[in-house]
């Protein structure tokens, strides 16, 4: 809940549909948003819109008023989380082709979504060890290996990726360790693994579902039942805990790796130089160029 000490309200929220005047509607996004004082970035598309914005509450409302009397976007589903100051540096609004990079542009989950579970329903199917038809449940993380890092569901299936372009080809390759399970996959808001599903779908997966918004709608509507850890975010947080606070966890302005609260005891960890992640390579490189010298 909110509260006085946490007066910014972070929304994430997205939405796929035809969107052909997207460069129209850029300097009017541009300008709503700089009236309502909010930050943040908001993804314009032709399959749609994705935003991850910041401001007070009373700004907020007034931009989701805005937004929502264009009838594309009346039914947009919002994320919330609070945090006691601006998550964001600047304002931008951005023209790209895909909400979400995927290179699969056969993908149109307007024209028809994967079928999706709730998170109270993910929770009860969980608790009880497999879907309501009987089939056991496997997690697949769509996200990054740096964000899984960070925390994911109990026993989930992670193939490591560095960016999302590389999922269709590896859930392909491990189509039959699926066989007889139901797969739900998931990711922070939602985006990635709603595609993703499809993709599944559209390759042979025959039960599959996506969690519908993401481990962020999980934790708002469940809390961190069989979830291990806390959830990448890509704001100054870095990460929220499944109370849906900012975590102790932080990123290395060097080389961007996440650094747990235990990590930034090492003496390697020096905010905006180091971490343990990057320091041995530093000391490397300067011991190549003394040994050069």
């Amino acid at each position: 809940m909110q509260s006085p000490d946490t007066p910014y309200v972070n929304i994430a929220a997205y939405k796929f549909i035809s969107f052909d005047d997207t460069a129209d509607k850029r300097a009017e996004f541009l300008d709503i948003c700089q009236k309502n004082n909010l930050r943040g970035t908001v993804l314009l598309t032709p399959e749609g819109i994705n935003m991850f914005l910041a401001g007070l509450r009373h700004e907020i409302d007034a931009y989701l008023a805005w937004l929502r009397a264009d009838p594309r976007f009346a039914d947009i589903i919002v994320k919330e989380s609070f945090s006691e100051k601006q998550p964001f540096t600047r304002m931008l609004v951005k023209l790209k082709a895909e909400i979400i990079t995927m290179k699969h542009p056969l993908i149109k989950p307007e024209e028809g979504r994967a079928p999706f579970v709730e998170p109270k329903d993910l929770k009860r199917w969980l608790d009880q060890g497999h879907d309501d038809n009987g089939k056991p449940v496997v997690m697949v993380d769509t996200r990054n290996g740096f964000e899984v890092d960070v925390g994911t569901f109990d026993n989930t299936v992670d193939y490591r990726i560095a960016k999302f372009t590389e999922f269709p080809q590896v859930i392909a390759d491990h189509k039959a360790d699926f066989d007889g399970k139901t797969v739900v996959t998931f990711c922070t808001g939602g985006i990635r693994c709603e595609k993703a599903a499809i993709h599944m779908q559209n390759i042979g997966y025959d039960s599959v579902y996506q969690l519908e918004g993401g481990i962020l709608k999980y934790f708002e509507e469940v809390g961190g039942a069989h979830y291990n850890g806390d959830c990448f975010v890509f704001d100054y947080r870095t990460a929220l805990s499944p109370d849906l606070k900012e975590s102790q966890t932080a990123q290395c302005f060097a080389c961007r790796a996440v650094v747990t609260p235990r990590e930034q005891l090492s003496p390697d960890y020096v905010p905006g130089k180091s971490c343990p992640h990057c320091a041995p390579r530093q000391r490397a490189a300067a011991d190549d160029v003394a040994a050069q010298a």
